[in-house]
């Protein structure tokens, strides 16, 4: 839990004070780049998003992702269950680590910003944007941080074998990942790379975590 809290610090530091500067010095935005490959084709479903669709998805954004992230490593704590516990934990930390570089020295805007649209989550809570970027920041896209962690958290539960949680966490996974692209926050290229970077880092834990409390 301290290592998940020591994350959540250096992200925060990240975030307020390091992004900006090393921002400013890269002086380009490479949504540019991944503009010329998608084009507008998630921008395009903000030209016709229905309003119980974007609530739903607001909801599933702010709500239910936020509670399944915190609510699991309790849960993993209060059954005992190490495996679970020092997957996430590891499983973050390199999501996190293997990410850092790419929000430094690749700044991707997200899909709203980048059109100069709306948010969907500003529209559902005003002035949440306000509290969301300071969290995260709007260049801060590729990989997605949303997918890779949604995707961790869904194997972690399952590692629970409590089945109402697992369908939960797994359901909560696709819905996160469609609301991503759903709401322009996310360029496809962000979601398919940080699947990617979660699926890598769940076969790493499997392979050197998992394998050697088998070998113990």
């Amino acid at each position: 839990m301290l290592l998940i809290f020591l994350i959540v610090g250096i992200h925060l530091i990240q975030v307020n004070f390091i992004d900006s500067i090393i921002t400013d010095w890269i002086g380009h935005d490479y949504a540019n780049e991944i503009f010329s490959l998608e084009g507008n084709f998630v921008f395009s479903f903000s030209q016709s998003w229905l309003d119980f669709l974007v609530y739903f998805f607001v909801f599933i954004y702010i709500v239910l992702y936020p509670f399944t992230l915190w609510f699991s490593p309790l849960y993993f704590i209060l059954i005992d269950n190490k495996k679970a516990m020092k997957t996430l934990a590891y499983g973050l930390l390199l999501i996190y680590i293997i990410a850092l570089p790419f929000y430094l020295f690749l700044p991707v805007t997200n899909v709203y910003c980048f059109f100069n649209a709306n948010s969907a989550l500003e529209s559902v809570i005003p002035s949440v944007d306000n509290f969301f970027y300071s969290t995260t920041t709007q260049n801060n896209c590729l990989p997605s941080l949303h997918t890779a962690m949604t995707i961790l958290i869904a194997y972690s539960v399952s590692l629970t074998k409590n089945r109402r949680y697992s369908y939960l966490s797994f359901f909560t996974m696709f819905m996160v990942i469609i609301s991503v692209i759903y709401l322009s926050i996310h360029w496809i290229s962000d979601v398919i790379t940080g699947a990617a970077l979660s699926i890598g880092v769940i076969l790493i834990l499997k392979r050197y975590i998992h394998g050697n409390e088998r070998n113990e």
